[in-house]
Formats: C-alpha cells, sequence, structure tokens
C-alpha cells in the first residue's frame, strides 16, 4: 500500500524486515521443539539461538538466482548459523512456516483493527449520546419523511459497528491457527504431537488438518469481514456527505485552520475525507472478491493464491486501519448544527406530520382510505402553494367536522418522534457515563 494511507503500526507488520522476523520466530519454535525431544543437541539449539539472523538485503540478492523466497531466506539464516545449519528447517516445507508465520501477523493486524474499531464506537457513542435528542429530518428516498433525531442515526451505526466488532474477533480467531504438517499435510516428517508443541509456542492453535496450506477460507472469511466493516464505514460516510450539502448544510466534517478546499473556489468546504473513505471502501470490496477466488486451489496446493494475498492481506488491513482512524477523526470533530436541523424539519410547513393526521381521522372513525385521500389531497396542494398543512387542513370542514382544533393542532407536535429514543438508546447498551 502506498505511504499516503499507511499507519506506522499496522505499516511495520507488512514489511519484509517484519515478515523474516515472523518466519525465524517459526523456525526458532521447531528448533526448540526437536531440542525438548532430543533430536537437536542442546549446546546446537543455543548456537542456533545465539547465531540466527538474516538480511533482507541479502535475501533479495539469493533470490535473483534462487528465484525462491523461502529458500533465500533459509539459505540467508544459514550462512549466520553455520555449520548447525543442518538442524536449521528440520523437517518442514515452505508454507509450513509461511502460513504459520503469516497467521501471526494477521492476528495481530487483526487486534490492531479491533483496537481502531474500539476507538470509533468510543467517539460514537460518545456524539450519538450528545445528540439523543437533537431533532432532524428523518429522509426516505431522500425526501423528507418523518423528524428523527441526530443521535438515533447515529445509534444504528453504533449497532451495526457493535456486529462489525464481533465478527473481526470471530475472522481473527479463525485465522490463529498454524500447521507443520508438511509437504502434503500427512505429518511424514514432524509428529502432530510436535506441531502442537510448536504452535503453543507461538501462541497459535493448530490447524485440525491441513494439506500443504492453511485453507483460504480462513483468508476469505477474514477479508470479506474486513470489507464489510468498510461497506458500513461507507455508509456513514455517504450520509454525512449528504447532510454536508449546501441545501441541506446539518453536519459539515473538520476542516483544519489553514486548510483550502479548492484550488480556484474560495469559499469551498469539500468533505474530502469522507470522499476517500468512500473510495477506498470501493477498493476493499475487490479485495473479498479475490479472497473467495483464493479458496480453491488444485489437490493438495498451487501458489495462484500466493501473489494475489501478497497485495490484498497487507492493503486490506492497512487501508481498513487507515479508514478506521479517519472515520474517528471525523466523528469525533464533526460540526452539526442543531439550527439547521431545525430549519430543514420546518421545511415543507407541517408536511412532516402528514401520518399523525392520518391516523387521528382514523381513530376519529374516518375510514383509512378516505382518511389517506384527504390528507394526500392537501399535502400535494400544499406542496405546490407553500401553504402550512395545519392551515390547509383547518379550513376544510370535512376536517374539522372529526378533529376539533385541539385535536388537530395534537398532531403537529415533535414529541411522540422522541418519547422512545431513550429506551432505543438502553436497547442497544448505551449509556451516559
Amino acid at each position: 500500500m502506498i505511504s499516503r494511507y499507511t499507519r506506522p503500526a499496522m505499516g511495520r507488520l507488512w514489511t519484509d524486515q517484519a515478515r523474516y522476523e515472523a518466519w525465524l520466530k517459526v523456525e526458532l519454535a521447531v528448533c526448540e521443539a526437536w531440542a525438548e525431544r532430543g533430536a537437536i543437541p542442546q549446546d546446537a539449539l543455543e548456537r542456533i539461538r545465539a547465531r540466527a539472523a538474516f538480511s533482507v538485503e541479502r535475501i533479495d540478492e539469493l533470490e535473483l538466482t534462487l528465484n525462491h523466497d523461502v529458500l533465500s531466506f533459509t539459505t540467508s539464516v544459514g550462512e549466520s548459523i553455520g555449520d548447525d545449519s543442518a538442524w536449521f528447517h528440520k523437517g518442514l516445507t515452505s508454507s509450513d512456516v509461511v502460513d504459520t508465520a503469516q497467521c501471526l501477523i494477521l492476528v495481530e493486524a487483526g487486534r490492531l483493527l479491533l483496537e481502531g474499531l474500539n476507538g470509533l464506537l468510543e467517539a460514537l457513542g460518545r456524539r450519538a449520546l450528545e445528540h439523543k435528542h437533537t431533532l432532524c429530518m428523518g429522509r426516505t428516498h431522500g425526501v423528507h419523511a418523518e423528524p428523527t433525531t441526530f443521535g438515533l442515526r447515529l445509534l444504528v451505526w453504533f449497532d451495526e459497528l457493535q456486529r462489525h466488532r464481533e465478527r473481526l474477533r470471530d475472522a481473527a480467531d479463525g485465522l490463529a491457527v498454524g500447521k507443520l504438517s508438511g509437504a502434503v499435510g500427512n505429518f511424514a516428517h514432524i509428529p502432530p504431537s510436535l506441531e502442537e508443541q510448536v504452535l503453543d509456542k507461538l501462541g497459535l492453535r493448530p490447524a485440525p488438518v491441513s494439506n500443504q496450506v492453511v485453507q483460504r477460507d480462513r483468508h476469505a472469511h477474514f477479508i470479506s469481514v474486513v470489507a464489510g466493516l468498510a461497506a458500513t464505514l461507507e455508509k456513514m460516510a455517504v450520509n454525512l456527505r449528504s447532510l454536508q450539502r449546501t441545501e441541506i448544510g446539518e453536519v459539515q466534517e473538520p476542516f483544519g485552520k489553514g486548510q483550502k478546499g479548492s484550488s480556484a473556489m474560495p469559499h469551498k468546504k469539500n468533505p474530502i475525507l469522507l470522499e476517500r473513505i468512500t473510495g477506498l471502501a470501493r477498493v476493499l470490496r475487490g479485495f473479498a472478491v479475490t479472497g473467495l477466488e483464493n479458496v480453491a486451489l488444485w489437490e493438495e496446493r498451487d501458489i495462484s493464491h500466493s501473489g494475489a494475498e501478497r497485495v490484498i492481506l497487507p492493503d486490506a488491513c492497512i487501508l481498513a486501519d487507515y479508514m478506521l482512524a479517519k472515520m474517528t477523526y471525523i466523528i469525533a470533530e464533526m460540526l452539526v448544527r442543531p439550527e439547521r436541523m431545525q430549519r430543514n424539519l420546518e421545511l415543507t410547513g407541517g408536511l412532516i406530520f402528514s401520518q399523525r393526521v392520518l391516523l387521528a381521522l382514523a381513530a376519529a372513525g374516518v375510514s383509512r382510505e378516505n382518511a389517506y385521500g384527504i390528507v394526500q389531497r392537501h399535502a400535494l396542494a400544499c406542496w405546490e402553494s407553500g401553504k402550512p398543512l395545519l392551515d390547509s387542513l383547518s379550513s376544510d370542514r370535512e376536517v374539522t367536522g372529526v378533529l376539533d382544533h385541539i385535536a388537530l393542532l395534537a398532531c403537529f407536535t415533535y414529541e411522540p418522534y422522541v418519547q422512545h429514543v431513550d429506551e432505543l438508546f438502553e436497547r442497544v447498551g448505551l449509556r451516559s457515563s
């Protein structure tokens, strides 16, 4: 991933240096397990521990000739160990090391993503509570529907992100496995008990059964979960972008001191961060497709997945980490304008209360079909004339014959749209501290 979207902690996990360190960690754990079984002399193990090292530059140099990254790695480490390198990589095939080490990295990447998601949930929960009762216009199909609260809108996202947190935990746990079962998974050169011994040292579980690789349904699930999280971040971004439009103006993403919005128009404050999140989510969705394509490999293994994973695994984690950080910043610092929300609530002259009038007429004995027709007739006329709906209804004897002024006026109140909001916050488990 380009440096523009790479945050340091996540980026370090996917460097060549970090990958080879993980490989070496696996190799040394295997040497230790063999030594504990008496298959490697203890003094040889001590020398291996003391001397084992590698150079990324040397590995790159060797790969120009060997055209095999694991052999280049083991050769580089072997050069540092010396004669005891005969014990190094004992009984292993390349994927034993690569897949187990990759799972170590992915588990750590999952931890960082969970950390970022928790930060976003904290910021989102705080803003939702802040605006729990802040009335705003609810829209369906982009058209004014009925009043809601801005806090409830944020609460929907909060609840959705909590589901993503559980999915991410599960997907990361599904990758907390390794395999040391050999070239075709039959443990011809390493017993299953040694695999268990090594993986316990590494904090992983054995894949219950494997061929030459850890099965890629695990990786596909992880990438799909990350892509699903990105889709929710995109949903948040698209909706906040819409609310920032000049005609609506209810929120605005942070705009820093000295920031410029346009090279030509000095007045512009564009939702560039939200648009960036939208665009990056499209990239992550594509990674999910590639992850699913990687599940099907020939017999015990081919490497059609390998090149793709070198791109999609680091880039998916790096992009998701970046998107979480940016969305957390946006939510925490965005400008919310309740006065603009109130202005928009009043924009249609009371049309947004049409359902309450409909229900009141029906409760007073008018058939629902007739009540709907009455309210719709007035509402559509008010759309065109700009006349307030209450005034229009008050002049209709068919309406006033069943609803007196007090009953009609009671339809034009915001209270019903906030009366259960507290219960919904409780249902989601979001409470003021």
